[in-house]
C-alpha cells in the first residue's frame, strides 16, 4: 500500500480509505475455477444456492474433484440449477485439469501470462475467470482486470470521469502503480 501511494499520490485517499485485509489464497484450483463459473452472473444468493446443491450431489463430500464431476451425467449438473454452458464448463474444466491441459500441480511456480494461456485455452474460461484466480486463488500482486465492469466503475468515480475508462485508458493510468495493481483494484 505504501508503494502505491508513492508511485501515485492521488491514490492515497483511496488507499485510506479501505482496509486491506491478507486473505488465505484457495489451494484447491479446481474448486476455485469451478465456483467463479457456478457464481458468474448470478446474484451472491442464487449462485450461493446452485453451489450449495451442487455441493449436495457429492454425498458428504466439502467439495467435489474433477474426476467426481467427470463422472457426473450432464443432465444431473443441470438439475441443481447449473445452466447448459456452465455445466459443460465445469466439465470442461474437469478434463482439462485430469488430461493436463492445466499444470494444477505447477501452477503456482508459472507466470501470470503461462497461467492466463493454460486457464484461457479451456473452453468456457475467459480473461477475466483467469484474472479473477490470479488474485484470489493465487494472490498473484500484479493483476489488473480492465475488463471487469466493478473496476471500470470504480475507476470512472475515482477518477471522476463523464464515462467508463477503455481498457487502454486504464492500463495506461495504471501502469505506475506496477507490480501492485491487484490492491488498486
Amino acid at each position: 500500500v505504501a508503494a502505491l501511494k508513492k508511485s501515485d499520490p492521488e491514490l492515497t485517499t483511496l488507499l485510506d480509505t479501505f482496509e486491506i485485509e491478507d486473505w488465505t489464497p484457495e489451494t484447491d484450483y479446481f474448486k476455485s475455477l469451478s465456483r467463479a463459473i457456478i457464481y458468474q452472473q448470478l446474484s451472491g444468493k442464487a449462485a450461493k444456492t446452485i453451489s450449495d446443491r451442487f455441493i449436495a450431489l457429492y454425498d458428504g463430500k466439502d467439495y467435489p474433484s474433477s474426476e467426481d464431476v467427470l463422472k457426473t451425467n450432464h443432465e444431473t449438473l443441470r438439475s441443481v440449477g447449473l445452466s447448459n454452458a456452465k455445466a459443460q464448463y465445469i466439465k470442461n474444466i474437469s478434463e482439462a485439469f485430469l488430461n493436463e491441459t492445466v499444470d494444477h500441480a505447477h501452477l503456482d511456480s508459472l507466470s501470470d501470462k503461462e497461467i492466463m494461456a493454460q486457464l484461457v485455452s479451456i473452453k468456457g474460461v475467459g480473461p477475466w475467470t483467469a484474472q479473477m484466480f490470479l488474485m484470489f486463488t493465487l494472490n498473484r500482486p500484479d493483476v489488473f482486470p480492465t475488463g471487469d465492469l466493478g473496476v471500470q466503475k470504480g475507476f470512472k468515480q475515482y477518477f471522476k470521469l463523464a464515462e467508463l475508462p477503455t481498457p487502454v485508458a486504464m492500463e495506461k493510468r495504471a501502469e505506475k502503480w506496477k507490480p501492485y495493481r491487484t490492491i488498486a483494484a
